[in-house]
């Protein structure tokens, strides 16, 4: 009798902690996002996928993989005579930068004119177009291929440090990452990301206790915290350990290498109206010279 009568008094108490609204308020669905996200990354949209596709976690994120209902043919119809959009955030961008002579010395290491274009076509060179082309590794061509890459350029602005960009599938990333520090000998790292994860973690921790504790002590905790409103966090990518550097230099040439996944969102827009999309939503900047 004395269990009956504490089970149901547990879950008397259980109930008041799921109350809609408290569970709705922003702080907690910050605080939520930020601790269900540590194992597998969400993307960007990954709130309006779960809503309508079925999700799997690949290479450490949380991706959909097929719609709930049955929308092939409103894709179809949308490829074929308006827009569809696809989030690819979850490709992974390396970022190398120095002088655009010792850069193109070593790409070419990796790539072979015989399979097409290379780093140094000269339209994607320039920055006006993306390129793609398949990774080897260094002075290996036709043997020990990487994978297939994209690439563009940053315009130049006058000096002889350039800055490339390199978008790879995440299971290619720590195989052709690796390859890119031999070549232009990046072993020493520039940036070192270690407190941050762990304090943000603590952090999380702390306001999903507050989100399950009960509500006198919730309302009292939230006051308290109302200037410190928790951020929706991206803490590094799937294919990273938040305890590792993510940005390594070489000392002898200055080339140095960012891995720049999450940071740079990335989407896909396919279909006859795909410019016109663009065209309405983004709006050039008035550019102002003191």
């Amino acid at each position: 009798k004395k269990q009956a009568e504490k089970s149901v008094h547990q879950k008397k108490e259980q109930s008041k902690t799921k109350c809609r609204k408290a569970r709705r308020r922003h702080i907690n669905l910050v605080a939520e996002f930020n601790h269900r996200q540590r194992k597998n990354i969400w993307l960007e949209t990954h709130i309006w996928h779960a809503k309508r596709f079925h999700m799997v976690k690949k290479w450490g994120y949380c991706l959909g993989n097929s719609p709930t209902e049955k929308s092939y043919r409103a894709c179809y119809r949308a490829m074929t005579k308006h827009c569809l959009l696809q989030d690819l955030s979850y490709y992974c961008c390396l970022e190398l930068k120095g002088k655009e002579n010792e850069l193109l010395k070593q790409l070419a290491r990796i790539c072979s004119i015989d399979t097409g274009l290379t780093f140094q076509e000269a339209s994607c060179l320039s920055g006006r177009f993306e390129g793609s082309l398949n990774l080897y590794r260094a002075d290996r061509y036709p043997e020990d291929m990487l994978g297939p890459v994209t690439f563009i350029w940053k315009p130049r602005d006058g000096s002889e440090n350039r800055q490339l960009w390199i978008w790879v599938h995440p299971a290619l990333k720590q195989d052709i990452l690796r390859e890119l520090k031999a070549i232009f000998q990046c072993s020493e790292p520039e940036e070192i990301c270690i407190t941050e994860p762990v304090t943000t973690s603590i952090q999380e921790e702390k306001q999903v206790e507050v989100v399950m504790s009960l509500g006198n002590k919730r309302k009292k905790e939230d006051k308290e915290g109302e200037k410190a409103v928790p951020v929706k966090k991206i803490i590094g990518d799937g294919t990273r350990d938040p305890f590792q550097s993510y940005s390594w230099i070489a000392r002898t040439t200055g080339i140095a290498i960012s891995d720049r996944s999450m940071e740079i969102l990335r989407y896909r827009l396919i279909g006859p109206l795909s410019n016109s999309v663009l065209t309405e939503t983004l709006k050039a900047a008035s550019v102002q010279t003191v």
